[in-house]
């Protein structure tokens, strides 16, 4: 069969199933099994492909005709302009994600010390350890599994800077939130779960079926990890530090809230490119980190 052909074979699949973005994501799969670019299908659309290549894209629009996310066939999710491997193991970074990393970046400084709660893939800390020079930093996550990625991707990224730049410092920590953290940090940074338990079983078919639940689940009101990180995050920020959290479109008052009544100061919420609130984060006083340390 020709280029144009299995592409036309792979959206028609893929409407027949139910796939709203068939094209696209016909197209991109299409790429991911040729090695090709979104050029090759108006530039060599007559060119033939070979049987190994046409069988394999067959296979793969049939796990996408089944609802399984694109980033989970393909392996792997652009993000931050850097290429992270993603499996069933931890969440697809999403492009909302983005924002929180921009905004960290603003408040990052050379040399600081970073910690990455429910760190899942890592991409959050690793893209603010490569956008940034002479930090370290550590990523939690309860889920070993989601840290066996994560490392993955630091492996393959330290490589890639090896090439270019000092590599930075990073280690990865199975714990459940803070419980085997250890050391002062100058920001803390955490995308936790937060869709509230009773919501996820009308979530979308990629994300219900496909996605680890236990880096969706936020507990009854969504809001449970928001509590936990910000009542005990001072006990590992340094004098001064940030603490950031990722949110649900519908959570900003509610974090804010959460984050004022544990004493931070400047709470800001920052929106993401859909208008919607995306990001609240707050930073802690030398005198306010030791009041709350001594409590």
């Amino acid at each position: 069969m020709k280029y144009k052909e299995v592409y036309y074979y792979g959206v028609h699949e893929l409407a027949g199933a139910g796939i709203e973005e068939n094209e696209l994501d016909a197209r991109l799969l299409l790429e991911h099994v040729c090695h090709t670019d979104r050029n090759a299908l108006l530039v060599h659309g007559d060119r033939e492909v070979p049987e190994e290549e046409k069988n394999k894209y067959v296979d793969f629009i049939e796990k996408r005709k089944n609802h399984k996310p694109l980033q989970y066939i393909t392996g792997r999710q652009g993000f931050m302009g850097l290429v992270f491997k993603v499996d069933e193991r931890v969440l697809i970074p999403r492009q909302d994600t983005e924002i929180l990393v921009e905004e960290v970046l603003r408040h990052l400084h050379d040399g600081m010390e970073i910690l990455d709660l429910c760190t899942g893939s890592g991409c959050i800390l690793l893209s603010l350890l490569h956008y940034s020079n002479g930090c370290q930093g550590v990523g939690t996550d309860v889920s070993e599994k989601a840290l066996m990625v994560a490392r993955e991707n630091a492996k393959w990224l330290m490589e890639l800077e090896e090439k270019e730049r000092e590599p930075f410092c990073c280690r990865f920590v199975q714990s459940d939130l803070f419980e085997r953290v250890e050391g002062k940090y100058d920001m803390i940074v955490s995308n936790p779960p937060y869709i509230p338990t009773g919501v996820i079983p009308g979530l979308m078919e990629e994300v219900r079926d496909y996605e680890p639940k236990e880096a969706l689940d936020g507990k009854e009101d969504g809001l449970f990890f928001y509590r936990e990180i910000a009542s005990h995050a001072p006990a590992h920020l340094k004098g001064g530090g940030y603490l950031f959290f990722e949110i649900g479109y519908d959570q900003a008052g509610a974090v804010g809230e959460i984050m004022e009544k544990a004493g931070y100061q400047g709470i800001t919420t920052v929106k993401d490119y859909a208008g919607l609130d995306r990001v609240v984060y707050g930073w802690k006083s030398a005198k306010a980190v030791e009041r709350d340390r001594n409590v």
